[in-house]
């Protein structure tokens, strides 16, 4: 779920602060030295929004938090999300390649290429390295020309994420991992991991739907059911 909805459904007033460049809210927001967002502030105290945990600590709730499906279940399901991506992804036109998707300046090339990024930097950071916003706005990789080219760098990434978890002997999610938001347990960050590339499968369906193309076998609500997913298709 995210800030703005979570606020909301709770009757919380909040003020929703543009940050682009050149504004007073990315100054605002470098003064309370964060340097991504979401941000939840309160005077010069503030707290980054990545884990509704931290929100509810923040704001002084009285709220149960915390991932619904277990590690093993988040690991089913985001083969689950991976497989799909690549079997949706080549559906597009080469012809969609650089259009930019509804909402924002990002290309049809690189939503479906951060599918599978957010998973790739996601195992970088299970096996030791810090995870940094930076690494998920890379741009992508050399080579990737196609569409059919990212959907197979994707299967890479999900033989690689399978191969990590059926190799793992902890699956109690308790890890502690290193996040840009602050050390989190990997259980959580499973689960955002999982609702991310999910968020933007959905997005993808609805884009080959308004391509008029058909989404072969494309996921349902049901595959949805136990993560955090925002309301608006076009979040994330």
């Amino acid at each position: 779920m995210k800030l703005k909805e979570f606020l909301s459904v709770r009757g919380i007033e909040f003020e929703s602060v543009n940050v682009l460049e050149g504004t007073s809210g990315l100054s605002d927001l470098r003064k309370l030295g964060a340097r991504s967002v979401p941000v939840l502030s309160r005077g010069d105290q503030w707290v980054f929004a990545q884990n509704i945990g931290h929100v509810v600590k923040f704001l002084g709730l009285n709220e149960k938090t915390g991932p619904v499906l277990s590690p093993d279940e988040l690991a089913a399901r985001t083969d689950l999300i991976l497989s799909t991506a690549i079997r949706l992804i080549p559906q597009m036109p080469a012809r969609h390649l650089t259009t930019e998707v509804p909402n924002r300046p990002r290309s049809y090339k690189v939503l479906s290429f951060h599918i599978f990024q957010i998973q790739e930097v996601f195992l970088e950071m299970a096996n030791g390295a810090t995870l940094t916003y930076e690494a998920l706005a890379k741009p992508p990789h050399e080579g990737l020309n196609t569409f059919a080219d990212i959907a197979a760098f994707g299967e890479t990434i999900r033989a690689s994420y399978m191969a990590w978890w059926a190799a793992k002997s902890d699956h109690s999610g308790k890890d502690t991992v290193q996040t840009y938001y602050g050390p989190q347990t990997l259980h959580e960050t499973m689960e955002r991991a999982t609702w991310h590339s999910g968020q933007h499968v959905r997005q993808w369906i609805m884009l080959l739907e308004m391509a008029g193309i058909m989404p072969d076998s494309p996921l349902t609500p049901a595959d949805y059911a136990g993560l955090p997913m925002p309301t608006n298709a076009w979040d994330g």
